[in-house]
């Protein structure tokens, strides 16, 4: 009888649970940048003349200042936020990047202090690095892709990659292994007026944000 208890014990109690097991290091990467990033990415909804404008954002304050893309807010009427864990809040426009560049901070009120992004530098990252992007494509919150950098575009400044980046996705991270923000995804390339990804994406370098974020902040004391 105690020889069936113990195997029993082995089997099904006194032993490694089987779904540490499950994965490997590559996926572990994968799992630890999205639960440590997605609570500091939010979705955006911004109700233009025209209709609805959707995208991403990164939380970069603990007081609600977010990162996202210019276009999506662009003549916003009003500009709609939901966070990770589903609450919503209405966000104002408090700057957008100069000379056409398309990034823009807006803020959301809170009473707590919100988790936020950190930002690698974009001058390290390298063709073939392995990328992830946390996005709100056709408004599936907080979906995880996977690629790499494609290419570097040193004349108009941007990364491109081939991580699935489609519409509701523009003011969301890519990020390297270890979780940083390395650029901001802005647009796809869809020469057959397609607007679903064909893998071509690209993103603007963290630098660019980083610098932005950095003159507001000045601008502010």
């Amino acid at each position: 009888m105690k020889k069936i208890i113990i195997t029993i014990a082995i089997m099904f109690g006194f032993c490694t649970p089987v779904f540490a097991q499950n994965y490997d290091s590559e996926e572990l990467i994968n799992i630890n940048v999205y639960e440590k990033i997605s609570p500091a990415i939010v979705s955006v909804v911004a109700q233009l003349a025209d209709g609805v404008s959707e995208g991403t954002g990164c939380i970069i304050t603990t007081d609600g200042q977010i990162l996202t893309g210019w276009h999506v807010v662009e003549g916003a009427k009003t500009i709609d936020i939901t966070t990770s864990n589903g609450k919503t809040y209405k966000a104002k426009l408090v700057a957008k990047m100069p000379d056409k560049k398309d990034l823009a901070i807006i803020k959301i009120e809170v009473n707590e202090e919100l988790p936020t992004v950190s930002f690698g530098d974009s001058e390290e990252v390298k063709v073939g690095q392995k990328v992830l992007a946390i996005g709100n494509p056709f408004g599936f919150s907080n979906t995880l892709t996977q690629g790499i950098i494609s290419r570097i575009d040193y004349v108009k400044n941007r990364f491109q990659t081939d991580a699935a980046i489609n519409p509701g996705c523009s003011g969301g991270p890519v990020l390297n292994s270890t979780g940083e923000v390395i650029g901001i995804s802005q647009s796809i390339y869809n020469p057959d007026h397609n607007i679903s990804n064909i893998g071509i994406g690209f993103a603007i370098p963290s630098n660019e944000a980083v610098k932005f974020i950095a003159s507001q902040k000045a601008l502010r004391h």
